[in-house]
C-alpha cells in the first residue's frame, strides 16, 4: 500500500503584487532618475566613465522600482503519483456469517463474504475514471480478529494523493484502537471515507455453548461439579439433552430447558473412578433452528489425583462445633487433620488422641505443609497464640496460598486477633461493645445471598432451587458473633435471616482473598446442628467443600521441594497469567533470593523462559507473569539450582475465539466513520451511490510554490553589490 511521493516541476513564471501607489512611485522614481542621469552625463560632456556610472544608477533604480511592486517567482508542481482511491474489504471470520438475503425469494441466504465478492474486483472501482488509481487491500485475517483502525490510518499516512477511502465491512471490530481515530486523521487531510455495510444487525438464531468450567484437577472418588453455560438467541424455550463424554469413554446426559434470548447455566456431577489425565467434552445436540453448529461443543482437560490435604484445627474450649468438625475431618480419607487445644483447665496445650499436636508450629518449615487452618475461639496472650504465631498465620495465607477459617466463640478471644497482623485479613468488622456475641432462645437461620446461591461453598443440593430449600430447612443456631458489617473487598455468602442493623442483614458467612490465599469467616457455632435427622449429610459435605475450595489453588502442582500454581486456573489465549512457585532449598528451608525459572513450551513448540522473582523475606515464594499466544496444553518445567529437585507440570489454555461467526453486524460503526469524514455509508446493494461520489471528487490541484524576490536575501545582496560598485565608480572618475 506504500507509495513513494515524487514531484516534477511543470511551469514557472514571474508574478507581481503591485498597488496603485507602488506603480506611481516606481514611474516617478525612474523618470526623475533618468532626467538626473542625463543631465549629469551632459555636464560631463558625455564622458564614457560618467555614462557607465549613470547607466548603473538607472539600473539600480529600476531594480528598486521592480522590488516596490513585490515580485515573486511562482512554480507549479504536478505530483507524479496518481490520485488514489483505497478500497479496504473485510476478510475476518465474522464475514462468514450467513445472514445476507439473496436476490431471489427462494434462494438461500448467502454469507457476508459472498455478498461482497463482486466488490473485490478492481475493475468495478476503475469505472470512476481512468485518471484515478485504485488500491485494494484486505482488513484482518481469516483466523484472527478485526482491526479497522490500523488499515485506515495506514492508508492515510502512506498513500500519496489520497482521494478517498472505501471500507467494505460488517462494522464488527475487536482489536486495536477505535476506528474513529483513523477517521479523524482522514478528516484532517480532507479525505472522505465511504462505508459499504454488509450483514444483518440482528443476531442469527443460534444455540451456543459459551462456557465450560472444568477444574484443573479433582480428587479420586469425589464428585466433581462441571458447570456449563448455554446462550440462546432463539425466540422460544428449547428442551435439550446435553451430553458429557470423558476420554475414557464414560458418558452422561443432562436434560436442560434453555431459556429464549438469554443464558442458561447448569452443571454435570461426575465422579471419577480412576487416577489419570482426562479430557471432558460437552456437546449440545443439533437443533433445526440453530443456524451455527460449530459452536455447540467444548473440550477441556482435567487431572484426577489421590488427595492428601493437611488441616490444622486450633481451639480453646472443645465446644460442640469443634468436636463434630474434628470428627468429620478425621473421617475424610483425603484429609490429614492435626488439632491444637488451648484448654484453660489443662496444664499444657495438646489433646488426648493421636491427631493432636503438643505445640503450635514455630517455624515456617513446620507450618507451611498445612493447606487449611481453622482458628476457633482463640486469641493472643498467655496460654494462647503469640504475636509471632499470628504473623506466621498471616504469612501462610498471604504467601503460601493456604486457607484460614475464622470461627469466633462466646469468649470473645477474636478481638485479640484484631490487635495483630491478622486484622488485615479479617473479613468483617466486630462490635467491641458486645465481645461475647449474641445469644437467643429462638433459633436463628441462615439466608443465602445472591452470591451464596451461586457459590460452590454453599452448595448442599444439585440445583439452586433445591439448595435454597435445604438452607431454609437447616436447623437453626442459638448464638452468633457480634458482627457489624462485612469489609470492602469481601463476598457475603449468607446473612442472618431475622436480625439486621443500619447496614442491613448481619453477614454470617463471608469470604475474601488475601494475598495468594483465602479467608472464610463463619459467624455462628451451630453448623453441627445440621446433623439433626440426617447425620453427616450436610455438615460433612459443607466442611469438606470448604477445605477443598481453600486448598485447590495451592495444590495445582506439587513436587518434593516445589509447589506451582497459576491464576486464572483456566486461562484464555492472550490473557495475562500470574505464575507462583513455592521453593524449598537443599537445607529444607524456604529458598530466599534464589534463581527460579519456569520454562514453558507451547503446543506449537515455541519455548519461553519466565524468570520468577522473590516475594516476601522468608517464605520462599516466587512470582512472574506469562501471556499465552497459542491454545492447548503447555508443558511447564520449574527449575532452580538451589533446590534439590525440579517440578514438571502443565496447564491448558482455552482456545477462545476472538471473533465468532453469527454475531450481528454493526452498521452504526461505518455510519459514524462516514459522518466524521464527510463521506457516505450505504448498503452493499447501493454501491452505485459511492461510485458516483468518487467520480465527482475533484482531482488535487497542482502544488504552487512561491519565492518572494522582493525580500529575498540574494536580491538584497545584489542590490548592495550594485550600490557598492556605483560608489567605487564615482571615486574612480573623480566625482564626490
Amino acid at each position: 500500500m506504500i507509495e513513494t511521493f515524487l514531484i516534477a516541476q511543470t511551469r514557472s513564471s514571474l508574478t507581481f503584487l503591485p498597488s496603485s501607489f507602488s506603480v506611481l512611485l516606481s514611474i516617478v522614481l525612474i523618470a526623475i532618475t533618468s532626467w538626473a542621469s542625463f543631465v549629469s552625463w551632459r555636464r560631463s560632456r558625455f564622458a564614457i566613465g560618467v555614462g557607465v556610472l549613470e547607466t548603473l544608477r538607472l539600473l539600480i533604480m529600476l531594480l528598486i522600482a521592480v522590488l516596490l511592486n513585490q515580485p515573486e517567482w511562482e512554480s507549479q508542481y504536478q505530483p507524479e503519483t496518481e490520485p488514489t482511491i483505497a478500497v479496504l474489504w473485510d476478510n475476518s471470520p465474522s464475514m462468514r456469517t450467513q445472514d445476507v438475503d439473496a436476490a431471489s425469494v427462494d434462494a438461500q441466504r448467502q454469507t457476508r463474504q459472498r455478498a461482497i465478492e463482486g466488490l473485490k474486483d478492481e475493475t468495478v472501482w476503475q469505472s470512476v475514471g481512468d485518471d484515478r488509481k485504485v488500491i485494494m487491500a484486505p482488513i484482518g485475517q481469516p483466523d484472527r480478529g478485526t482491526n479497522l483502525n490500523s488499515p485506515i490510518q495506514k492508508a492515510a499516512s502512506e498513500i500519496g494523493e489520497l482521494l478517498g477511502v472505501v471500507v467494505i465491512s460488517d462494522g464488527d471490530w475487536n482489536e486495536g484502537a477505535s476506528p474513529a481515530d483513523g477517521a479523524l486523521q482522514l478528516r484532517m487531510q480532507n479525505v472522505p471515507l465511504y462505508g459499504v455495510k454488509v450483514g444483518s444487525p440482528q443476531k442469527l438464531p443460534d444455540l451456543e455453548l459459551v462456557n465450560l468450567d472444568v477444574p484443573t484437577f479433582a480428587t479420586l472418588g469425589k464428585t466433581v461439579r462441571i458447570p456449563f453455560t448455554i446462550q440462546s438467541s432463539l425466540p422460544r424455550k428449547v428442551a435439550a439433552t446435553v451430553s458429557l463424554k470423558s476420554s475414557n469413554g464414560e458418558t452422561m446426559d443432562r436434560s436442560v430447558e434453555i431459556e429464549p434470548m438469554s443464558k442458561t447455566a447448569d452443571a454435570f456431577l461426575w465422579k471419577p473412578d480412576e487416577v489419570g489425565d482426562y479430557e471432558i467434552t460437552v456437546r449440545l445436540p443439533d437443533h433445526p433452528d440453530d443456524e451455527i453448529k460449530s459452536n455447540n461443543q467444548r473440550t477441556s482437560p482435567i487431572a484426577i489425583r489421590r488427595e492428601r490435604l493437611r488441616v490444622l484445627v486450633i481451639e480453646s474450649i472443645p465446644r460442640w462445633e469443634y468436636r463434630y468438625l474434628r470428627n468429620a475431618l478425621s473421617r475424610d480419607p483425603g484429609i490429614d487433620v492435626a488439632c491444637l487445644l488451648f484448654h484453660p483447665n489443662l496444664e499444657s496445650t495438646g489433646g488426648g488422641s493421636t491427631d493432636y499436636i503438643k505445640t503450635f508450629p514455630e517455624t515456617i518449615e513446620e507450618l507451611s505443609p498445612f493447606d487449611v487452618v481453622f482458628l476457633g475461639d482463640v486469641g493472643v496472650g498467655e496460654d494462647q497464640l503469640t504475636q509471632k504465631q499470628a504473623d506466621l498465620l498471616k504469612g501462610l495465607v498471604q504467601f503460601q496460598a493456604s486457607g484460614l477459617v475464622l470461627m469466633p466463640g462466646w469468649q470473645g478471644h477474636q478481638f485479640d486477633l484484631l490487635e495483630t497482623e491478622l486484622n488485615q485479613l479479617y473479613p468483617v468488622d466486630l462490635d467491641s461493645l458486645q465481645p461475647e456475641g449474641w445469644g437467643a432462645a429462638d433459633a436463628g437461620h441462615f439466608q443465602l445471598s445472591e452470591s451464596g446461591r451461586r457459590s460452590l461453598l454453599t452448595k448442599l443440593a444439585d440445583t439452586q432451587e433445591e439448595n435454597a430449600q435445604v438452607w431454609e430447612g437447616l436447623p437453626g443456631f442459638q448464638w452468633f458473633a457480634p458482627v457489624v458489617r462485612s469489609r470492602p473487598g469481601t463476598e457475603t455468602l449468607a446473612v442472618h435471616g431475622e436480625v439486621s442493623n443500619q447496614y442491613g442483614r448481619l453477614p454470617l458467612l463471608v469470604t475474601r482473598t488475601f494475598g495468594a490465599g483465602k479467608v472464610l469467616f463463619m459467624g455462628t457455632d451451630g453448623a453441627w446442628r445440621w446433623r439433626k435427622g440426617v447425620e453427616d449429610k450436610y455438615h460433612y459435605r459443607f466442611w469438606g467443600q470448604v477445605v477443598r475450595w481453600m486448598a485447590y489453588q495451592r495444590n495445582m502442582a506439587r513436587g518434593d521441594s516445589m509447589r506451582f500454581y497459576y491464576s486464572p486456573d483456566q486461562p484464555s489465549r492472550r490473557q495475562t497469567m500470574s505464575l507462583t512457585a513455592h521453593v524449598i532449598s537443599e537445607s529444607g528451608e524456604p529458598l530466599e533470593n534464589g534463581n527460579v525459572v519456569a520454562r514453558i513450551e507451547s503446543p506449537t513448540g515455541t519455548v519461553e523462559t519466565v524468570r520468577l522473582t522473590a516475594q516476601g523475606d522468608q517464605w520462599g515464594v516466587y512470582r512472574g507473569t506469562f501471556v499465552p499466544e497459542d491454545p492447548g496444553r503447555h508443558e511447564v518445567m520449574v527449575t532452580s539450582p538451589e533446590s534439590p529437585s525440579d517440578l514438571q507440570t502443565n496447564f491448558f489454555v482455552q482456545g477462545q475465539v476472538v471473533e465468532t461467526i453469527g454475531q450481528p453486524a454493526r452498521p452504526e460503526v461505518l455510519d459514524e466513520l462516514a459522518t466524521l469524514t464527510g463521506g457516505l455509508s450505504v448498503r452493499v446493494d447501493q454501491v452505485d451511490q459511492i461510485l458516483d461520489r468518487l467520480a465527482e471528487l475533484p482531482l488535487p490541484p497542482p502544488e504552487i510554490r512561491r519565492v518572494q524576490l522582493w525580500c529575498h536575501p540574494v536580491t538584497m545582496a545584489v542590490l548592495l553589490v550594485a550600490l557598492g560598485l556605483f560608489w567605487v565608480g564615482r571615486k574612480i572618475v573623480g566625482l564626490i
